[in-house]
């Protein structure tokens, strides 16, 4: 399969059953897939989501969202137990144009994308359990 790093832009082609051992890219040597949030970009969004064979899940948020400062740690420490699964935020004030692209209505928004296909979607703050639940369900019903 091939993962886009997030710190360089570089493809990776990785077995998959190398995923659980945390592999680095091969140009910058950084983890490719982070157990932590990575942040994307107008300038990086696309490059990085069109050629990444894993789901990336997204949370858009903005620093004034109360909800979306309550979210962040739940999502931080979700993201630590998904080798498979890329968890992304994209702030949406200082990217207008993924905002708009992604039609956020209220935030904090939850997409769980597979390249440029948009699995599922979910609106309002979630605490662990509750990302892993419907996370869980998604992967599940998009395998």
């Amino acid at each position: 399969m091939i993962i886009v790093c997030p710190h360089c832009l570089a493809k990776n082609r990785v077995p998959e059953e190398k995923l659980a051992e945390q592999p680095a890219c091969g140009q910058c040597h950084e983890a490719l897939v982070p157990l932590a949030p990575i942040e994307l970009n107008e300038q990086n969004f696309s490059q990085f989501i069109s050629h990444s064979d894993l789901p990336i899940f997204i949370d858009l948020w903005a620093e004034w969202c109360g909800p979306c400062k309550m979210m962040a740690p739940h999502f931080a420490q979700v993201a630590k137990q998904y080798p498979h699964v890329i968890f992304a935020k994209i702030n949406t004030e200082e990217n207008p144009r993924l905002s708009s692209a992604f039609n956020v209505r209220s935030i904090p928004t939850l997409v769980l994308m597979n390249k440029t296909n948009e699995l599922a979607r979910i609106s309002g703050a979630l605490r662990s359990s509750e990302l892993q639940q419907w996370l869980d369900q998604q992967l599940t019903a998009h395998s």
